[in-house]
């Protein structure tokens, strides 16, 4: 009997089974060396999703994934079983669209150097819709450029301005700050200074403060100076760049002159370099009591260091006036395997269930974090 072959056309997608708009299968190799606390299991939620970076939910929730590429995508999980049904390409061609939030419908995207709107998403994700222009007035310069967005408290539009440099003073007073504005684009207004690069914040539960994470400078060595955690109060506060990192370690060029006590001091020093991004208030109910109103990290893992560290989630637990910081710990760890790293973790994103979602540049990966007791 004679056998035909098939094409090498026809029989690729038979012999693979997935397409590029579909995750492909989990492998899990990877996963195995994630140590998490007893109870908290991790999987892939999605694959596939390149350069993934901060995450947000809409009312379906469809989760919604900001990239450093030039791509936004979405992510259904229409049955909800704790993975994506497929990866939809929303957008393209954009500037490094970084930073996602969803409101009354709508998907907002930060780019290096401005806010779209897309409205009426969960209905036209998979159209390419157009975008609406919200507000085009922030820089176009890459160093620290990621925007990292979300919708306060107040219902205002956070987004920071980082740093242009590893460490310099500026004359446009809108670089290394924090700022809001209203839906619409207008209202804009700077809420802290000397913010250097934040690429998280998040406000607390118990008083609606706001606290958020920021990268320290480099050049200084392996040890100095440690990344902060920071709680603003207050609008107007300064939190020392480019004079002080960590709230006690001078510039060697710019702090000559000044005092550390000016200053607002962090929270919380950090690990040196760890690269603390994407951090979220954990209000969830599924995961245990004692994790309720605390603060877990995202650490994109260090580059500046001879021996590397970060690559994990790091815990900050507070006391119960939820101003003050009592412990620093490891909550999961693993994407660095000795000198060699797999993943590098971005941002966290509470779904409605309670788990926690996280994203992954290095890995091009969404897990999915749940406790299951």
């Amino acid at each position: 009997m004679i056998r035909r072959l098939l094409p090498l056309a026809l029989l690729a997608p038979l012999a693979f089974g997935f397409t590029a708009e579909k995750p492909t299968a989990a492998a899990d190799a990877n996963l195995s060396k994630i140590k998490l606390p007893a109870g908290f299991t991790i999987s892939y939620f999605a694959q596939g999703v390149k350069s993934a970076r901060e995450l947000a939910v809409g009312p379906d929730g469809t989760v919604y994934v900001g990239t450093k590429d030039d791509k936004v995508y979405a992510l259904p999980d229409r049955n909800k079983d704790g993975r994506a049904d497929e990866v939809v390409t929303v957008a393209t061609g954009l500037n490094a669209p970084n930073g996602v939030a969803v409101r009354n419908g709508a998907l907002y995207v930060g780019e290096i150097n401005r806010i779209v709107r897309y409205d009426n998403i969960a209905k036209t994700l998979k159209q390419k819709p157009k975008p609406v222009v919200v507000y085009n007035q922030l820089p176009n310069k890459d160093w620290h450029g990621y925007k990292y967005i979300a919708f306060g408290p107040d219902g205002k539009l956070y987004v920071p301005v980082g740093a242009p440099c590893n460490s310099c003073e500026q004359e446009e007073a809108i670089y290394a700050t924090i700022n809001r504005m209203n839906p619409d684009g207008t209202g804009f207004e700077t809420v802290a200074k000397g913010v250097r690069n934040t690429v998280g914040f998040d406000w607390s539960p118990v008083d609606k403060a706001l606290w958020f994470t920021d990268n320290g400078r480099d050049q200084l060595g392996d040890n100095l100076p440690a990344d902060e955690l920071n709680r603003a109060a207050a609008p107007g506060l300064h939190f020392g760049f480019p004079y002080f990192f960590a709230g006690d370690v001078p510039d060697p060029e710019f702090s000559q002159g000044r005092s550390a006590a000016t200053y607002t001091k962090p929270a919380r020093k950090l690990g040196p370099h760890v690269a603390a991004l994407g951090m979220k208030f954990y209000t969830g109910k599924q995961f245990p009591a004692q994790y309720r109103n605390q603060i877990f990290i995202p650490e994109h893992g260090s580059w500046n260091r001879s021996s590397k560290i970060g690559y994990r989630i790091s815990l900050v637990k507070l006391d119960a006036t939820g101003k003050q910081t009592t412990s620093y710990e490891t909550f999961a760890e693993g994407w660095l395997q000795g000198k060699t790293s797999w993943g590098r973790p971005v941002c966290l994103l509470q779904m409605p269930d309670g788990s926690l979602l996280l994203s992954d540049d290095q890995n091009d990966a969404v897990y999915r974090i749940s406790y299951k007791g």
